[in-house]
């Protein structure tokens, strides 16, 4: 009997101690997106402080493609033992439910970790379209409907919606063309393959300063550090452009309580950082605070909003 109690005590320390020393090896964060954009940006650089915060690497896995569906699979059906976190965005946790008729994942089942951040999009196009600000832009869509076309990370992704946004808020009609990165389809707009597309300051603006982009107008209430010279979309004339790329981390569902304090954490020691924070402020980047009601609060006004969208864009994947 009391080899019994020893044994049993010896393995609850044992667990316990498997339990204290999360994490032991690397954690994988898998991003619905490729290299470049400005999701793939944030997620590296927010993984490197959680990275340091935990002692352990965080390594970036992109698995770009169907609108976040590849990438969110792959996260939710990993093992719920925090080693693999998934960064999910307006399309994977909003609007992927809306469009798919069955969709191979459930957001809702995802233990959220943190809202990350937001990053307000600039409208562009490329720099040899004859529209040198926003009312021409508009003019010319209108003047050429079904002319002109849209280059974004892919369909439902944040540039998406932005494009489906513009078009009811301007009264235009531009043709959708999804590619599987929001640097793909800058690229395209700068050879010429597309001819507006929209994205995060750090995407756009170091080819607005080479001339190979024209921006129009900031999708936010205020202009941007970054690109102090770039119009807010209300003093363009169109208020009702409001739009950005916002992510958040979460772990499979079934994660350990404990594992998600950690994780936790790790993210809102990161997001307070100073230094990040100025860095990312400069790239036209804002941080969260990584609270858990921070989230739950900015998920329910962001189904809200994007549910009418869809619906009125008929935006539908099967």
């Amino acid at each position: 009997m009391k080899r019994m109690i020893m044994a049993a005590a010896l393995a609850l320390a044992a667990s316990s101690g498997a339990q204290a020393a999360f994490p032991d090896h690397p954690i994988r964060l898998v991003v619905p997106f490729g290299a470049g954009g400005i999701t793939d940006i944030v997620a590296r650089q927010v993984g490197k402080g959680m990275g340091d915060a935990l002692g352990q690497s965080v390594v970036v896995e992109n698995r770009p493609g169907a609108g976040g569906v590849i990438a969110a699979q792959v996260a939710a059906t990993a093992p719920a033992d925090g080693y693999t976190i998934f960064m999910g965005t307006v399309g994977t946790q909003v609007v992927n439910p809306l469009i798919y008729a069955k969709l191979s994942y459930d957001p809702d089942t995802f233990a959220p970790v943190g809202l990350v951040s937001g990053s307000p999009y600039l409208l562009a196009v490329r720099g040899d379209l004859p529209a040198a600000n926003f009312a021409d832009f508009v003019a010319y869509a209108k003047a050429h409907p079904a002319k002109l076309n849209f280059g974004s990370a892919g369909t439902a992704s944040s540039p998406h919606l932005g494009l489906e946004l513009l078009k009811m808020t301007a009264g235009v009609d531009i043709v959708h063309v999804p590619f599987k990165s929001g640097s793909e389809a800058v690229n395209a707009a700068i050879g010429g393959q597309v001819d507006v597309v929209m994205d995060a300051s750090p995407v756009i603006m170091p080819h607005v300063a080479s001339g190979k982009l024209r921006a129009l107008a900031v999708a936010a209430d205020q202009r941007l550090p970054s690109a102090p010279q770039v119009p807010t979309a209300a003093e363009a004339g169109d208020a009702g452009l409001q739009i950005s790329s916002w992510n958040a981390f979460f772990a499979p569902a079934g994660t350990p309580p404990a594992v998600l304090e950690k994780l936790n954490a790790a993210l809102r020691r990161t997001l307070a950082s100073p230094d990040l924070k100025a860095r990312l402020a400069a790239q036209g980047t804002q941080l969260y605070s990584g609270a858990p009601d921070e989230y739950q609060r900015f998920i329910a006004a962001e189904k809200k909003k994007w549910a009418g969208i869809v619906k009125r864009a008929d935006i539908r994947m099967d």
